[in-house]
Formats: C-alpha cells, sequence, structure tokens
C-alpha cells in the first residue's frame, strides 16, 4: 500500500460533507466510519505532522522517551503520552451511568460496554505468557472483529505476582476480567497492542491506514484550524459553512456540505471554539473575538487526573528482569533488534493495575469523607459555583461515599520511574504509580489570544494524594511485599508527615493526559456546551467529538473511552444502529 499524503491543494476551497478538525484518536476514527459509506465525503485537518511509521510512536516500551520530541509529543496540547503507554483500561459501570444521570440520555453503561466492543478485537495471552503468569478473561466483555487490536502484554510477571498478591493479602478483590463494569479490586491490564507484530494498535494504524486509499476520505496534516466559519443568519442558530486555518504560514479555507466536527481534544477544541465566536462574552472581549453564541460552559468545568509515584528498590536476592535493563545501551539496542523477531523487551506493557474506595486505604475515610461533603456544601451555599458544578460535586461524594465505586488507582511499572533520587546501575526497583480518579477540583481552559498557535491558559485546579501515598507504604507490613522491597527511593524516608508528602505531591506531581470536561456535554442550563448528540448549543451543525464532551472524571484511562464517544458519534451522525 502506497503511503499516502495529502497536500494543501486536496483540500482548498473544496467542499466536503464533512470536516473534521483534529486528526487523533476520535477524529480518525469517526473519518473512518463515516467513509464507510462511499457516497459520503470527508476531510480531516490534523496540527500535527505526518508521522505514519514513526517508531516512537509505533514500537511499545519505549516508556517517557516521547518527551520533548516535537515530531509526537508537545506537553501544552497532547494527549497522548500516557495512551502511548499502551494502557487500555475502561471505567466502572457506576462511573458510566452518572453521565446519563447528569442529563444525557444514551450516554449509559449499556451504551459504552456495545461501542467499546465495537471498537475492539481481543487476543488471549500466548501460552508462553499464562506459563509465567495466570490471565483470565471474560469474552463476554471483549469486541471480537472492531479495528483496534488489543490484547496482554508481555510483562514483569515477578512484579506482577508480588503486587497482586499483595493487595490480595490486604484485602483488594481479585478481579477475572476487569472490562464488564467492575474494576474495584486488583487486576491485569491489556493494551492495544496487535500480537501478530508486537506494535502499537492505535487510530492512525487501526482506523486509518487500511482505509487510506479511500476517494471519498482525504487527511491534511500541519494543518492548524483557526475557527469555523458560518453563514450569516442574525437571530438564528449558527450554521457552521466551513473552516478557515493555517497550512505552511498560509490562511486557507474548506467548507463543509454537512457538518464541522471538533475533535482537536479536551484543549484545543475549546479553543478553535472561542476563536470562532463562540464562548463566554467577556473572554471574547479580552481576545479581541466577535461573540457569536455567550456560550457560558466552553473551557469550564476541566478536570484532570493527577499522577505521581512512589519508587523502590527491589531485593537483589531475587531476580526481576525490570525496565531498569534498558538503561544499559548494549542492552537497549540488542531489544531494539529482538523486536524485529518479535522477541524481547520491546513487547513490555503495564499490566498490574489496582483501584479502590478510600475506605479501603485509610480507616480515617469516613471523617475525610465528611469534610470533603462539608467542604461542597460550604461551596453551595456561596453561591460562588458555577452551574451544574453542583450536580457534579454532588455525584463525586456519591461515589467517596459508595464502597463498590473506586476513588484510588495505583499501577505497578517494573523500573524507575520517579525523577528526585538516581537509580543505581546493576539494579532492580518498581515504581507504584498513583492517580487520583474524582478529583473534586474543577479548573479551566480558555484562548489567551486570537492567534490559534497561542496555548491557551490552563487552570487543572489539582487535587491531593496523600492518602495514596500512605496506602503504598503500608504494604511494607504484608507480604510478600514485605521481602521484596529493601528501601523506599522516593519520597524516601526524610519524607514522613503529612506536610512532607503534601510538599512531594506538590513538587512531582504532574497530569496524566486526562483532560475531560471543557466542552462538557450537559443541559444548557447547566453550563453544557454540547447536547447529548453532541450538537453545540445554537449551532445547527457544528459537534464536538473527543473526551472534551465528558461532563464529569471517570475512574480510568481516557484513551479507549476516546473510540467509544467517535463510534457512538458515528451512529449519531448517519442515523444507523449498531448492535
Amino acid at each position: 500500500m502506497s503511503d499516502l499524503k495529502f497536500y494543501p491543494e486536496d483540500v482548498v476551497d473544496k467542499s466536503f460533507d464533512y470536516v473534521i478538525c483534529g486528526g487523533g484518536t476520535a477524529g480518525l476514527a469517526l473519518a473512518a466510519r463515516l467513509t464507510e459509506n462511499p457516497d459520503i465525503t470527508v476531510a480531516v485537518l490534523e496540527a500535527g505532522e505526518h508521522n505514519i511509521g514513526e517508531s516512537l510512536i509505533d514500537v511499545p516500551g519505549q516508556f517517557g522517551q516521547t518527551f520533548g520530541n516535537p515530531k509526537v509529543f508537545n506537553e501544552v496540547v497532547t494527549q497522548f503520552l500516557f495512551n502511548h503507554l499502551c494502557r487500555w483500561t475502561k471505567p466502572p459501570a457506576g462511573d458510566v451511568d452518572a453521565i446519563e444521570a447528569l442529563g444525557n440520555p444514551g450516554w449509559n453503561w449499556a451504551e459504552y460496554s456495545k461501542y467499546t466492543r465495537i471498537s475492539e478485537t481481543f487476543h488471549i495471552a500466548q501460552k508462553e505468557q499464562s506459563d509465567l503468569y495466570p490471565h483470565t478473561h471474560n469474552f463476554a466483555f471483549r469486541g471480537e472483529s472492531g479495528p483496534i487490536q488489543v490484547t496482554v502484554p508481555h510483562s514483569v510477571h515477578t512484579v506482577d505476582r508480588i503486587f497482586q498478591e499483595t493487595l490480595v493479602q490486604k484485602g483488594l478483590k481479585p478481579i477475572e476480567d476487569p472490562y464488564g463494569g467492575d474494576i474495584t479490586g486488583t487486576w491485569m491490564a491489556s493494551a492495544n497492542l496487535d500480537p501478530k507484530s508486537w506494535t502499537r494498535s492505535y487510530a492512525a494504524t487501526a482506523y486509518y491506514i487500511p482505509n487510506r486509499e479511500r476517494k471519498n476520505l482525504v487527511v491534511l496534516t500541519e494543518a492548524t484550524v483557526a475557527r469555523v466559519l458560518f453563514a450569516d443568519a442574525p437571530g438564528k442558530d449558527l450554521t457552521a459553512t466551513g473552516v478557515e486555518f493555517i497550512h505552511a504560514g498560509k490562511t486557507l479555507k474548506v467548507y463543509a456540505k454537512k457538518e464541522v466536527i471538533l475533535s482537536a481534544g479536551a484543549i484545543k477544541s475549546p479553543q478553535i471554539l472561542e476563536l470562532s465566536g463562540i464562548g463566554r462574552k467577556e473572554i471574547l472581549e479580552n481576545i479581541g473575538v466577535e461573540c457569536k453564541i455567550d456560550l457560558r460552559g466552553v473551557g469550564q468545568n476541566v478536570q484532570d487526573h493527577t499522577y505521581l509515584g512512589v519508587s523502590y528498590e527491589l531485593n537483589p536476592n531475587d531476580t526481576h528482569e525490570t525496565y531498569d535493563l534498558m538503561r544499559n545501551p548494549e542492552f537497549a539496542a540488542e531489544a531494539k533488534r529482538l523486536h524485529s523477531e518479535l522477541k524481547g523487551m520491546h513487547r513490555i506493557g503495564i499490566t498490574s493495575f489496582a483501584y479502590f474506595p478510600l475506605t479501603s486505604a485509610t480507616s480515617d475515610a469516613p471523617a475525610l469523607i465528611k469534610k470533603a461533603a462539608e467542604s461542597v456544601d460550604v461551596l453551595k451555599k456561596s453561591g460562588k459555583l458555577e452551574p451544574g458544578q453542583a450536580d457534579i460535586l454532588d455525584k463525586k461524594i456519591q461515589t467517596l461515599k459508595d464502597d463498590t465505586l473506586p476513588d484510588l488507582e495505583i499501577i505497578a511499572f517494573p523500573g524507575y520511574f520517579t525523577t528526585v533520587t538516581a537509580p543505581e546501575a546493576g539494579k532492580s526497583y518498581v515504581t507504584i504509580l498513583i492517580v487520583l480518579n474524582h478529583p473534586l477540583s474543577h479548573g479551566t481552559i480558555h484562548a489567551t489570544s486570537n492567534d490559534p498557535f497561542a496555548h491557551p491558559a490552563i487552570d487543572p485546579a489539582s487535587g491531593n494524594l496523600v492518602q495514596h501515598i500512605k496506602y503504598i507504604r503500608s504494604m511494607k507490613n504484608t507480604e510478600p511485599w514485605k521481602s521484596s522491597v529493601v528501601r523506599e527511593m522516593d519520597p524516601g524516608p526524610n519524607c514522613q508527615t503529612d506536610e512532607d508528602i503534601r510538599k512531594y505531591i506538590y513538587d512531582c506531581h504532574g497530569t496524566c493526559w486526562h483532560t475531560i470536561g471543557s466542552t462538557s456535554m450537559l443541559p444548557l442550563n447547566k453550563q453544557g456546551v454540547v447536547s447529548p448528540e453532541l450538537k453545540v448549543y445554537g449551532t445547527n451543525n457544528l459537534r464536538v467529538v473527543d473526551v472534551g464532551i465528558i461532563p464529569i472524571h471517570l475512574a480510568t484511562h481516557t484513551h479507549a473511552t476516546a473510540y467509544v464517544i467517535a463510534e457512538k458519534a458515528a451512529d449519531l451522525i448517519s442515523g444507523r444502529t449498531r448492535h
């Protein structure tokens, strides 16, 4: 198949049925589904470079190596990095049903489960993997014929064993298969990998490449969307007619006969709306953009998952072939060679996860939940909450009180993955990554100028992870963890008090690139941006199709959910129903 690449003349001043702004996870998946109808034409505008075949993207087991590489990673706007760690996780049913309860009919666990199965093909663990560590699956929860290839990655099974067995000893439930709506417990994850090639399966390779010869599909890279164009119709809902974009320094236009669809992610989609005149009037006035729709929810209700790590040195008397081996240049070179033979460490993924309620982490949970609920009540009485925020915060307090739903997430990374101290040559480590799943704090994302290349201002309003660290430290009292680790590296023995822990969190936490909520799917009077049909309020034919529409955060990584949104949007737009 040819390495098809499109040029501006394939798009400029031409008309397509649908113009999709953003060629990432949701955008490419949606484009592929819409163009299954040969009578439908689609143009996709993607700001990033043409990087099909880029080994930093395709080859797993390169944790963190995309940092700072502008070809594949932009730390301000992308949600790619954590996806590149090949985690394929899905939320608990209760979290998804909460979306419907907030005023979005049809956005529930049953629908989520249907569309996630449509998006994937699952492959069981190979015999050489199962011989080292047992893997259990329930095929009713898994897809059989979707584009994304999903399998059990190779893992450091010795680390998986001590992690899983310790958490079961601490009282967590072992989950047979976490992909059916119950993730509260400890379990082994799958990954978006193709076991035939041990390369990453994602939107470009799974949805686009097999369909890129279609005559009705054009994907133009290095095309930065400047604004959506509208027909002049004073006093009526706006009709999108096309998109203005910038390519090689030139301002160009492409036209839409049916719809314009924003799939630029939770950070860029609200910026495009604001540059197009849709958003808070005062924000638009500050950046010199005429307000066409004073849509108060644009850029509001932003929620993200915050993460950091606690690292340990493993007992040298045990054999653990951890990712630390990759710090040896000769070993790393041989690993790359072995991947061409479908062998070696570049088949590795992160497999050990645990999700659990706050009540499983600390005896202080009732007091902490009571304090959180009181804080929410104070906010509600203060009148400072934006419309809709009270409902979302009430849902989050309900989740905290529900012992069946998880609040905390921990992940066993088989290697050194913290930054305060340095690893020593020849030693093996494990880092417990911790993620806060239901942050009570909400932030904002807003354009700072009318320049489409200017990054929006981001205030994530990050939360607190003290209880995570205390729980992880309590593992030292339980076997086999007790015998398997010899010392804590970061934050280390000098970090003892709650104040010390908070300082470590402040210094070391970061985003998981799981930003959601900036174009929330909520009722208009609750500061919604899009309807349950994903149409932007006040417009006839402008939709948002990306994770920014999720109004309340989920206890999961957002990659698989982006495909669910794209698959469901394809049916909403086409009017078809799949089962």
